[in-house]
């Protein structure tokens, strides 16, 4: 994605899969600045969609840093869920905001997706 292997091809589908899905996706875009077919906001995008971060190394060498930055991401998530006081019929989208806060923490990051597509009910 974000080069010349997925420039061609409509992105929407498959940010609407990633988002869709459980997956976090963490993406990192190295190009070439001269390059035609780069794209990073399609990198931002899927990052975005699935509560993930993009990541767009000046230099090769940051690559190692990223990924230790993204491991330590990784080990330290938690997972919340809740069920919402109304029902929504499936393929719906709800709209969702995390907020943190901890006495004697200061400002606290949470990374989150926007909101998420009600699923299909299996019989």
């Amino acid at each position: 994605m974000g080069g010349p292997n997925f420039g061609v091809h409509d992105t929407g589908p498959g940010l609407q899969a990633a988002g869709q899905s459980s997956a976090l996706v963490y993406t990192i875009g190295i190009y070439h600045e001269e390059n035609p077919d780069r794209n990073p906001e399609v990198l931002r995008r899927l990052a975005r969609a699935t509560g993930g971060e993009a990541f767009f190394p000046s230099r090769i060498d940051e690559v190692v840093e990223i990924c230790k930055h993204i491991a330590r991401d990784i080990r330290n998530q938690y997972t919340i869920g809740y069920v919402p006081a109304r029902a929504a019929e499936p393929g719906a989208y709800r709209s969702t905001r995390v907020v943190a806060a901890a006495a004697g923490h200061g400002k606290l990051f949470v990374r989150a997706r926007a909101g998420y597509v009600v699923p299909q009910l299996r019989p």
